[in-house]
């Protein structure tokens, strides 16, 4: 049976050679969280913060909060891509992480050699991969182009590559940072159907946007994140209209 526990998670980066308060700031844009402590040779940004967290099969969760709040920590940790620096994180099941599409490609391979290598770094046996190369050449409808060098597609071939290749199995527990937008209207209209049947198959789902429509089409709860904390969890349109009324409460600027 999949399932997410995370017990009193924090997530810690240390970044040395660091000596100006901008840099600070742009730490904390790129990762979130808050920062630690500043010292001469290094900054400490605590990106996550003491995360309890747990989830079962039949889970919709979005993850809500400002840019910068931890969403995207949150997901990598849920992705095995960081360690906690302190506390656990236990994650059973097969994983879809659809945060970094073309992580583990190569633009000098052709686009046939990278389903097999982005593949493997989904974590398929080659045998797998390899047998999944047909469907994927399809499903992406890039013709002659799969054996192509990578560095001669545009960027939308490449995402839809990438994204063939990313849901071309089903599994457990599905991350995913924000809708995909993928290739002309009929290619996305293709590409969000498959992603659809992918969650209502999946265990957990994982949901981390912007979109009150997406959220509310998705997902039956929510957390709201802030800091790199969570403030609140509960169900997705108590969650919503939460961050509704603090937006409508913050006091202009002078």
């Amino acid at each position: 049976m999949a399932y997410i526990e995370l017990s009193d998670a924090s997530v810690e980066f240390s970044i040395y050679n660091a000596h100006s308060r901008s840099l600070r700031r742009d730490l904390l844009n790129r990762v979130g969280g808050r920062v630690g402590s500043f010292q001469s040779d290094r900054v400490t940004v605590q990106a996550l913060s003491n995360i309890n967290l747990s989830l079962r099969p039949g889970d919709r969760v979005g993850l809500v909060g400002h840019n910068g709040a931890g969403k995207s920590t949150l997901l990598r940790v849920l992705s095995g891509a960081y360690e906690p620096s302190s506390g656990t994180a236990n994650i059973v099941g097969k994983v879809s992480s659809l945060l970094d599409f073309t992580m583990g490609m190569d633009p000098e391979l052709t686009g046939r050699e990278n389903i097999v290598l982005r593949g493997v770094f989904l974590g398929m046996p080659f045998s797998q991969a390899r047998a999944l190369v047909p469907e994927i050449i399809e499903f992406s409808e890039l013709g002659s182009y799969i054996d192509l060098p990578l560095r001669t597609y545009s960027s939308g071939m490449m995402l839809r590559l990438a994204f063939a290749v990313s849901t071309a199995v089903q599994p457990d527990i599905i991350l995913l940072d924000e809708l995909i937008s993928v290739g002309d209207a009929s290619f996305a209209e293709k590409a969000k159907d498959r992603l659809d049947k992918l969650v209502s198959a999946a265990g957990i789902l994982v949901f981390a946007s912007h979109s009150h429509a997406a959220l509310t089409a998705y997902c039956t709860t929510a957390v709201r994140l802030q800091g790199g904390r969570i403030v609140s969890h509960g169900q997705i349109d108590q969650i919503l209209d939460e961050g509704v009324s603090v937006a409508t409460t913050v006091p202009s600027p002078p």
